[in-house]
């Protein structure tokens, strides 16, 4: 489908932009919301923004980092609505990449839900995203001394959380 009056190299640009980024956008809007379906919503909410305003964010100077933003303050936002407090499950899906134990993703998964949102959002985009505190902080809209501290008390929660499941106590 096209946009109207917009030139097909645009269309063929974004489609093969948004093929390339999906996994890695999937996995990230996963992680922060502990939920695929869920996630692959707001996803589909922001490639459609990203659609109508292709002309213009594909001129950033950064379009991954536009793109993220975009995500992260899309999966801030859902969490704020009413709607999104309702459980529609209580199992997380049993998906393993690169022959990992679903067991040990499962329990790293659910450890990061208990976290508070701006936690998991730091730890999400510094380990799993593989950003640098700046461009952390950039995406957040906070600043680099904020990001530290929610990594480190993320990571102690988490070690706290995970302690018992690693010793098998």
């Amino acid at each position: 489908m096209r946009r109207r009056g917009g030139p097909p190299e645009a269309d063929a640009e974004y489609t093969d932009y948004v093929r390339a980024g999906m996994p890695r956008w999937r996995r990230t809007a996963y992680l922060m919301c502990g939920d695929w379906d869920r996630g692959d919503d707001i996803l589909q909410r922001v490639l459609t923004e990203l659609y109508r305003g292709w002309a213009r964010a594909r001129r950033a100077d950064n379009l991954d980092a536009l793109v993220r933003t975009m995500l992260v303050r899309r999966l801030i936002d859902e969490r704020r609505l009413r709607w999104a407090r309702v459980a529609l499950g209580h199992a997380l899906p049993e998906r393993a990449a690169g022959g990992a134990d679903p067991t040990d993703r499962i329990t790293l998964v659910g450890a990061l839900r208990r976290l508070p949102p701006r936690q998991r959002a730091v730890l999400v985009l510094r380990y799993f995203q593989d950003l640098g505190v700046d461009e952390t902080a950039r995406t957040l809209g906070c600043s680099p001394g904020t990001v530290k501290s929610q990594a480190a008390k993320g990571l102690a929660t988490l070690r706290t959380l995970l302690t018992p499941t690693l010793t098998g106590n």
